[in-house]
């Protein structure tokens, strides 16, 4: 196990009414907030009403900025800064799902800096203060509510990039599970691969004596396993939607990490194909995650075994362990698409004629080596890309 120091400043609220705290809890940070959505679900549910009162109870100034798309967009940042500085903002309370706080995150660091914004997610420069962030949260998915991180897409070359930070973590989260109830089954399905995928980065490690953390991840897989199909069946299960909202925020706050190596290659690869098809970016992952899985899992065949008995309920066979690590990802295959994701490229209508690009994007033209179970380099992301085909 390697060392760590965790910590994670984020107040969680959960539960019902969770979204009627907003002006109590934004109040702690300012007195005018940037209220920052997407486009008419809040609206069309009342949601936005009620946390616009709540606001507005607490005696604090409202500015509006929506228009948030799923794969959150650059200049809707760069608008977003603009409008936080002249409006003076002291802080942004983003509602919705990881794409909205992806974005108010990005505003968040960007409003202090002095240069462009997008400095940060090409590497030129490291954020050193931020306006405060609060999450009322309708999608779970991301887990952005309490991580350190967020993903924006350039349009200028359609670049989808992510940035790290402690800065970046919100200061307070609202989780009502009563606000997932109408969520289209396939959007809890992305959700639920994201989060899954978020789980997997981490349990793929060649760290050695971890095995407190294995146990974690491999509960939060099982559990989640287990009440998803439930929550897309029975969308007003309060039971089943709450697991998958926690689930979805321990899958990212970073608790699940701690003392090992993390991989992201399969973020990294995805990142390429909803940056250029517009792919919901859990859809990606359930096509990317088990090719990268059938591409690397010779480098620790004992991880993927672990993974598939202990996951998947694969009965081991210890003559030939290869069969029980396919089988593993099979089933992992067969979870996606009993959730009603693709796992191929052709299930998602994507064309295969630009697999080349994405590989040299994704690479930096083979000048960067993606991920840390087995680092790959064009070539290797170019076959991954293949694999999933199917």
């Amino acid at each position: 196990m390697l060392d760590f120091t965790y910590s994670n400043i984020t107040k969680i609220v959960f539960g019902r009414g969770a979204e009627e705290h907003a002006g109590k809890e934004a109040a702690a940070w300012g007195k005018k907030v940037l209220l920052h959505y997407g486009g008419g679900h809040i609206v069309r549910t009342g949601l936005k009403d009620r946390v616009t009162a709540s606001l507005q109870e607490a005696g604090l100034e409202i500015v509006e900025l929506g228009g948030v798309q799923p794969n959150p967009r650059l200049s809707l940042v760069r608008q977003g800064i603009a409008l936080a500085r002249e409006e003076r903002v002291d802080l942004i309370l983003a509602v919705g799902g990881g794409s909205v706080i992806d974005s108010a995150k990005s505003i968040a660091i960007g409003v202090p800096y002095e240069g462009d914004v997008w400095d940060f997610y090409a590497g030129k420069a490291k954020a050193r203060e931020t306006l405060p962030v609060g999450v009322v949260l309708t999608i779970p998915a991301a887990g952005s509510e309490s991580s350190t991180s967020a993903v924006v897409t350039n349009e200028d070359g359609w670049r989808k990039v992510g940035y790290g930070s402690v800065l970046m973590r919100p200061k307070f989260a609202l989780m009502n599970p009563e606000l997932t109830y109408t969520l289209p089954a396939y959007q809890t399905a992305c959700g639920v691969a994201d989060m899954f995928a978020h789980i997997l980065e981490r349990y793929f490690t060649r760290e050695d004596h971890v095995g407190l953390g294995d146990h974690l991840c491999e509960g939060a897989m099982r559990s989640i396993i287990q009440e998803a199909p439930q929550a897309i069946a029975e969308p007003e299960n309060y039971g089943a939607r709450a697991n998958i909202m926690w689930a979805g925020t321990v899958a990212h706050n970073g608790l699940l990490g701690v003392g090992r190596s993390e991989d992201w290659a399969s973020h990294a690869i995805e990142h390429e194909l909803s940056a250029m098809y517009d792919l919901a970016h859990g859809a990606g992952l359930a096509i990317v995650f088990p090719a990268w899985m059938k591409y690397v899992y010779r480098q620790d065949p004992e991880r993927f075994v672990q993974f598939a008995v202990r996951v998947f309920g694969v009965e081991q066979n210890f003559h030939h362990p290869e069969q029980t690590i396919l089988e593993g990802i099979r089933r992992l295959e067969d979870f996606f698409r009993r959730i009603g994701l693709p796992t191929t490229l052709s299930d998602a209508n994507i064309p295969a004629d630009r697999l080349e690009d994405m590989a040299e994007m994704a690479t930096a033209g083979d000048t960067k080596r993606l991920g840390s179970f087995l680092p790959l380099g064009q070539s290797d992301v170019l076959g991954i890309y293949r694999l999933c085909q199917g």
